[in-house]
């Protein structure tokens, strides 16, 4: 099936319930020709791991918000919730769900994993919008990968009314980001979907550290791919790195 906006590919994309960045960032990110439909990981815990549980644990039951729309591929745009359930738990319920769908299932963290191999990636400088009881689960889990995490620029905001992610802006990010501009990193690696990163990423396009990703490139770059029918590779991935069209498009978008 063709779709008049999605000719080459519809993503079911579910996103964290007061995410205000997935949405924005995917529609500068998508190529032509692919286009995003998006549902929300919902949860009534007041914590935020507690809501990270939930939201793992109702990923097949989230994305029957889709019903038969004719998605090419399902995409959980939520690494926290990988970090808690971990590896092993996490390739399980991949696997579960894209046999029971019919169609591949990624998250975020798997996306970047799959980035991180395919450029041979191993030693990680990470820029974290957590608190440390979510930075330890995170660096614990791209440990369980093999990768070895060097250092962590630390942008959270405990002070918002909002959300200590959500909350926060490209500024905070670029300047977290800057700080590990001299570190020995095969790459750098800006954590969350919901803090803003194509700006803080374009501004380091060419610079004298390590390539910068952010989970929302991954997941994007890795959806577009398996729409595609591709492994991943490095060929494919940089020129993601490198802002072809999608810097352009986030230029015309600033206001």
């Amino acid at each position: 099936m063709s779709l008049e906006y999605a000719p080459r590919g519809l993503v079911g994309m579910l996103t964290p319930q007061a995410n205000t960045t997935v949405e924005p960032e995917f529609n500068l990110l998508w190529p032509p020709g692919v286009a995003m439909i998006n549902a929300r990981l919902m949860s009534d815990k007041s914590s935020m791991s507690a809501r990270l549980v939930d939201y793992f644990d109702n990923y097949a039951v989230s994305l029957r918000q889709f019903a038969n729309a004719p998605i090419g591929v399902a995409a959980a745009a939520c690494t926290g919730a990988s970090y808690l359930a971990g590896r092993e738990r996490e390739a399980t319920v991949v696997a579960e769900i894209a046999a029971r769908d019919g169609h591949p299932f990624i998250t975020a963290a798997l996306a970047v994993v799959d980035a991180l191999m395919a450029l041979r990636a191993h030693r990680l400088g990470l820029v974290s919008p957590y608190p440390d009881d979510l930075n330890r689960a995170s660096v614990a889990y791209w440990q369980s990968h093999g990768f070895e995490v060097i250092e962590i620029a630390n942008a959270f905001n405990p002070e918002s009314g909002f959300h200590p992610i959500y909350s926060l802006d490209g500024s905070v990010a670029s300047r977290a980001l800057r700080t590990l501009e001299g570190g020995r990193f095969d790459a750098i690696l800006m954590l969350g979907t919901g803090m803003p990163t194509l700006w803080p990423i374009a501004e380091t396009i060419g610079w004298a550290g390590a390539p910068v990703m952010s989970c929302n490139l991954c997941l994007a770059w890795r959806a577009v791919e398996v729409l595609e029918h591709h492994e991943p590779s490095a060929s494919s991935l940089e020129p993601w790195l490198a802002g072809k069209d999608w810097v352009d498009r986030l230029k015309a978008a600033r206001v």
